[in-house]
Order: C-alpha cells, then structure tokens, then sequence
C-alpha cells in the first residue's frame, strides 16, 4: 500500500485527508489503483507542498507499490524506505544537465554514467531497475535534496527524453522544455521499465482529470488561488546616497 503523510487544513475550504486538495479540486473518487512492480519512492521538499497543482500525492495514491517521504534528508535509502534495501538495484532521476536531446539515442528513458555519458547495456540496466526515487519540488528544492543525501550516489542514474512537453501548459513553467509533472516522469519511468503502456495511460488519465478539475474548481472558488506576492520595496534596506562634496 502506499504510504502517505498528510497535513492538518489551512483553509476554510476543507481539503480531502487522502490527496490533501480542496474538495473542490479533489479526484480521488475518480482513481483507480495501477499495480505497479518498480516501486516507487517520491522525495518531497518541505516547501513544495503545493495543494493545488501539485502531484506527489497523487501519484503514491494511484500506484499500489509506491511511497511518499516529506523532508529534507534521510541517512540512507532503507531508512527512507523503512526497510533494508540495496541502493545499487535502484535508479534515480537524476536532475543533472545531461539532456536525452545531447545524447546519441532515441530512447525516452536513459541509463547515463557519472559524467553524463550513456551507459553500456542499457536494456541489461533498465530492466534490472528494482524501484526508482524520484524527487519532487523546484529545481532548487530537488537540487538541495540530492545534495543533502549522499547516498543517491549509489543508485542508478536514469534521465528522460519526453517526446512532447508537460500537461501543465502555462498553469505551471518548468525550467526546461522536457521538465514534467512528477505524476508524468513516474508514468514515464514506469511505462518503459515495466513495458506496460497502459500504465501511463492510467496515471495520465487522472493528471488530465486533476487539471481540468483545478480550472473548474478555481473558477468557482477563485478563493483558492494563492495570493499574489507583495511587490518587493528596492529602496528598503538602501544605504542613502552620500553627497558630493565640492
């Protein structure tokens, strides 16, 4: 079963103790279970827990093989897991400045080396993959998670190759044009591994669902959308201007 740590509400719109969104935004009722033989650990920074538009939740609810650890940094992969674990039959989506788009091949899943270079035997690799971490918030906050946990380092490090870009549109910018939604990188990392399309299918399928919820529901309840950021005073905090003397 998936393992799911939820948090309190913060707003006077209740929010579903399963998926942790507004009930207005809620599509759990909608979810059937993927059975899904890669496990898969999602690694959440503390500060990405975005209610409306994230997917972390929703993946590790869909998929009955999976968890979802909120934090910052674990000593090892078994006490993230819980359990012991070898890391070196695990893969990690790397966030590296590897492209799949660099490399010569045309795979959307890709097996790289230390120094960003394909690996040999990739099939041999990819098909041996046991579970796959992968790390869930901004750039910044996924770089700090990879930083702040050294033994990455010993799991597998895989990149994709999207052959079209996130579902997201302009709802959400990514960095880079093959930036995804965590929901659509596992559906990604689980299709090609298990070579099971449908999953993929099943995944996508209720990202689609979720984001058509959110521009239903934010209509409705414009209430939920966050609140702008105050305009940052560039004078504050200046030193005033020393006058010329002469």
């Amino acid at each position: 079963m998936s393992e799911i740590i939820t948090t309190p509400p913060t707003e006077d719109i209740p929010e579903c103790p399963e998926c942790g969104k507004p009930q207005p935004l809620c599509i759990c009722d909608s979810l059937a279970p993927v059975e899904n033989t890669v496990e898969v650990l999602i690694l959440q920074h503390p500060q990405e827990q975005d209610r409306l538009l994230g997917t972390a939740r929703l993946t590790a609810l869909q998929l009955t093989n999976a968890t979802l650890k909120i934090g910052l940094s674990w000593s090892s992969l078994s006490k993230a897991l819980g359990r012991e674990v070898d890391p070196a039959g695990w893969a990690i989506l790397y966030l590296g400045s590897a492209k799949v788009a660099d490399l010569e091949t045309d795979r959307d899943v890709v097996a790289i080396d230390r120094k960003g270079g394909l690996e040999h035997a990739q099939n041999a690799i990819l098909n041996n993959i046991e579970g796959v971490v992968v790390l869930d918030g901004t750039w910044s906050q996924a770089k700090a998670l990879w930083w702040r946990n050294p033994w990455m380092l010993k799991c597998q490090r895989v990149i994709l190759g999207p052959k079209s870009l996130s579902l997201y549109g302009k709802l959400r910018r990514e960095p880079r044009s093959d930036g995804l939604s965590t929901i659509e990188a596992v559906s990604l990392l689980l299709a090609r591994l298990e070579k099971r399309p449908q999953i993929a299918d099943a995944l996508l399928g209720a990202f689609e669902r979720m984001l058509a919820k959110y521009r239903e529901g934010v209509k409705a309840h414009p209430e939920l959308l966050p609140k702008p950021k105050p305009k940052r005073d560039w004078r504050r905090g200046r030193k005033p201007a020393r006058r010329r003397q002469g």
